[in-house]
């Protein structure tokens, strides 16, 4: 790959980008992108991911999870059938993954085993997990400590903990943060957190379709809009956006290997 930003967590799969995926692909590589990490959310989403991946092999790199807003009572049956897909060709991370007690948690005994289950895959296979976590910082802290931290590498995707939850990850340094739109946002005290953090354990991201940055805030999120994010984060550095790109970049590459293949 030669030198560009990498989008370490984008949804382009999803149905939001069915009118208009091709041209949000060529606007990202218009303005610098040169890849895309693809999480997946569960086992209804695997087809359209997959498809994309062998539609653009060389600028979307797949991983492979259940999210843990999908699980429910039916969690083995699911888990099972995500597993099977690892062994039917390259991931570049077990994602996404983790605990959510937002929206509901009555199943975070479920959340938990299956969190649990999907970090051993990613010691097994040797990938990088992509960490959702939201007000489960605690939980998630727990399940990676029981399973073992110094085996494990990855991201807490879309970081917004506070200064206290960032030094537990900075405990764990196979751990980066994933820094996305919610930094651009007027009321977020993100900039002044991420501070605390040196620029070579962040990483940049999208979560497109979802958290576009300012000012696209509202309004669906998509690659390329990325730049935005790397502008805040440039700023809290004291660095140029481009400086940014390098730099984070080269942590994608460090984190995500089976990607990196040029480098």
């Amino acid at each position: 790959m030669t030198g560009g930003l990498i989008d370490t967590h984008c949804h382009l799969y999803l149905e939001e980008f069915d009118t208009d995926r091709e041209a949000a692909i060529v606007r990202a590589k218009e303005s610098g992108i040169e890849a895309l990490l693809l999480p997946n959310v569960d086992t209804t989403t695997i087809g359209r991911m997959l498809d994309l991946t062998d539609q653009h092999p060389d600028f979307v790199f797949p991983m492979m999870g259940l999210h843990p807003t999908s699980v429910d009572g039916g969690y083995a049956k699911m888990l099972s059938e995500t597993e099977s897909w690892l062994g039917k060709r390259t991931y570049c991370g077990i994602g996404e993954i983790g605990i959510d007690l937002y929206w509901d948690k009555s199943w975070l005994k479920e959340q938990k085993i299956v969190f649990e289950e999907q970090l051993r895959w990613s010691i097994d296979r040797q990938l990088p997990v992509a960490i959702h976590t939201r007000e489960a910082f605690a939980e998630v802290f727990d399940s990676i400590h029981k399973v073992g931290a110094e085996k494990l590498t990855g991201v807490f995707h879309s970081f917004s903990g506070n200064k206290e939850e960032l030094e537990e990850i900075k405990k764990m340094p196979g751990f980066m943060i994933g820094i996305n739109g919610v930094v651009t946002f007027k009321n977020s005290r993100l900039s002044e957190v991420i501070a605390e953090m040196t620029i070579d354990r962040i990483l940049l991201e999208t979560d497109a379709p979802y958290l576009s940055p300012v000012p696209y805030r509202g309004k669906r999120n998509e690659p390329v809009y990325i730049w935005k994010t790397a502008e805040k984060v440039a700023s809290v550095y004291g660095l140029t956006a481009a400086e940014v790109a390098e730099k984070t970049r080269k942590n994608a590459l460090n984190l995500f290997r089976n990607i990196n293949k040029n480098v």
